[in-house]
């Protein structure tokens, strides 16, 4: 017999703003018999301007709050800003949920380096982890890593998958630093550490100095979500569209647009 999607739980994915679609994307391609249901903390988006005590004290009342409402079978965090600070807190508070998270891929990135220069492109907020810096030295020691944090970069990836028009020069300024040569070597390898920043990835290839391998950590987060629930022996596809929820409340048109081309439905 089938399983129907009646008796399967849905699988929440949870972002700061609309960067999380890049990993709702890969996830439904390995687990086609799931629904998900997608959060935009928009309300209190970007997360980068928030004391971090605040901060963590806000996403585990909101999940304490999104668990208690949509029973998931598991979380996707599919943020580097809000895993790297509080992953370790939401797995204590919610012990009965498992949560998988974002973090920079700097494992793979200093595994597929020819140069030893890699960069990581984040939010002021990754950068900043110790997280961050303990998975440097864990996994790239013999590496040269170079952290850019960028203020603006996530609003700008917003604004450009809506749609809106982007400035090459505001673009550039914010990922040179990310280029650097160094005794006839060139980063090779740029760590897109903010799910945000996919969107805008032929935008960087564009505008770099030199090709570089522009790694994307969606793949790699749908995969472990994949491992964590694993495939019925028999299910049937899923039809219909599944919810889209915005803690402001009040998305914009441009984003009620962007979220049905996804396949999703704003609550």
């Amino acid at each position: 017999m089938p399983v129907t999607t009646s008796e399967l739980k849905p699988i929440l994915v949870f972002d700061s703003g609309i960067g999380g679609l890049t990993v709702l994307r890969e996830a439904r391609v390995l687990m086609p018999e799931r629904h998900f249901i997608y959060v935009a903390d928009d309300a209190a988006f970007p997360y980068g301007g928030w004391e971090e005590p605040a901060l963590k004290e806000h996403i585990i009342k909101l999940f304490a709050q999104l668990l208690a409402e949509h029973d998931p079978e598991i979380c996707i965090i599919a943020c580097n800003t809000a895993f790297t600070l509080v992953g370790a807190d939401l797995r204590a508070a919610f012990p009965e949920m498992r949560f998988v998270g974002t973090v920079p891929a700097i494992k793979p990135a200093a595994e597929r380096t020819r140069s030893g220069l890699v960069s990581v492109l984040a939010t002021p907020g990754t950068v900043k982890r110790a997280y961050t810096r303990d998975l440097i030295q864990s996994f790239a020691s013999q590496c040269h890593v170079r952290l850019v944090g960028s203020e603006n970069l996530a609003r700008m990836a917003e604004a450009y998958i809506r749609g809106e028009p982007t400035d090459d020069a505001a673009v550039l300024a914010e990922i040179g630093q990310c280029f650097v040569e160094e005794d006839g070597r060139k980063t090779d390898i740029v760590v897109l550490a903010c799910t945000h920043y996919p969107f805008m990835a032929n935008v960087f290839r564009r505008l770099a100095p030199w090709p570089v391998d522009w790694l994307d950590p969606a793949e790699a987060i749908a995969r472990q979500a994949r491992r964590l629930v694993p495939l019925p022996d028999g299910f049937e596809p899923l039809n219909g569209v599944d919810p889209a929820i915005f803690t402001s409340g009040r998305p914009d048109f441009t984003t009620r647009r962007l979220m049905q081309g996804f396949g999703l439905t704003l609550r």
